[in-house]
């Protein structure tokens, strides 16, 4: 049966591939909508049985039920990752996934903060007094100082800064992990949270960023805090912890790094993943010459 190994293979994500937990729901979720579907339309046919037209009936009622190419891909890549792991451990003997194609995209170019709307943030909002407000505006400050994603500042733990090198240790998807600076100012920032924070009657010592209980930050909070600030910062439209980790990205960029760098600061697997900022700065240039070009 195709969900027979799925146990098996969940756990596998979980402590080998050290996947977090929203993505291995994710995982969980796409698989089961597939073996669902297999047993309605065809009362769930033997592993080797499956083919490519199974999977494209699949993604077929997906369209038709007016889902997103990109939840499509997800769908497919969630499907594709399950069958190389059977295949790995001879559980069935071919993948039907390889016979398909990736939905085409539309081309969706990062939403980022100007400049001086992420000095606005940073130096004149004004964040709630005490530990909670320290916490808000680290949350800010780290996510726009470092590129860290969301769940990668979830998981920032104070063994992780290394002091003395002004850099900040992230471990990324697939358990990568990477290097990235900080400046002195910002470490004397978190010193300075550190010992407020072991004031706290309760306290986690293993996670950098607490909230006023003592417990560790959950990824709702991020969020939440992330939005509120940035709507005090900006009129754009999309307002998430991903825009800070894109503005990050989009201002060095600008400023003359390298891409390959900014590759390796994001933790991008692939470089083809980092290029779309260069769209950005394409953009960015053709308004400079516009605007000051004689014939512009």
């Amino acid at each position: 049966m195709f969900d027979e190994r799925l146990t098996d293979y969940l756990q596998y994500l979980r402590f080998e591939k050290r996947y977090a937990a929203h993505t291995l729901v994710a995982y969980q979720k796409d698989l089961e909508q597939f073996r669902d579907y297999l047993s309605t339309e065809f009362s769930l046919p033997a592993l080797n049985d499956i083919s490519h037209f199974h999977i494209r009936g699949w993604l077929a009622g997906m369209k038709g039920d007016k889902r997103t190419a990109r939840t499509i891909n997800r769908k497919i890549s969630s499907l594709n990752a399950y069958y190389k792991y059977l295949l790995k451990h001879g559980y069935t003997e071919k993948n039907p996934v390889r016979q398909l194609h990736s939905q085409r995209l539309p081309e969706r170019l990062p939403v980022y903060l100007k400049e001086t709307e992420t000095e606005h943030l940073l130096q004149e909002v004004a964040f709630e007094e005490g530990f909670k407000g320290a916490t808000d505006r680290l949350i800010c400050e780290l996510l726009y100082s470092t590129g860290i994603r969301r769940n990668e500042l979830q998981q920032l733990k104070e063994a992780d800064i290394e002091w003395s090198l002004n850099q900040v240790r992230i471990l990324g998807k697939g358990n990568k992990e990477r290097l990235v600076p900080v400046s002195p100012a910002l470490l004397d920032t978190l010193r300075d949270y550190i010992a407020d924070k072991q004031k706290l009657e309760v306290y986690d010592d293993k996670y950098l960023l607490n909230l006023e209980t003592g417990k560790p930050l959950y990824a709702g909070y991020i969020y939440r805090v992330v939005t509120k600030y940035l709507g005090e910062a900006t009129t754009m439209k999309k307002k998430s912890p991903h825009v800070l980790r894109h503005t990050f990205a989009t201002h060095l960029l600008n400023n003359g790094a390298n891409i390959q760098a900014i590759k390796d600061l994001l933790g991008h697997s692939s470089l083809a993943a980092t290029q779309v900022y260069t769209h950005n700065n394409i953009d960015k240039l053709k308004e400079i010459h516009k605007q000051n070009h004689p014939r512009g």
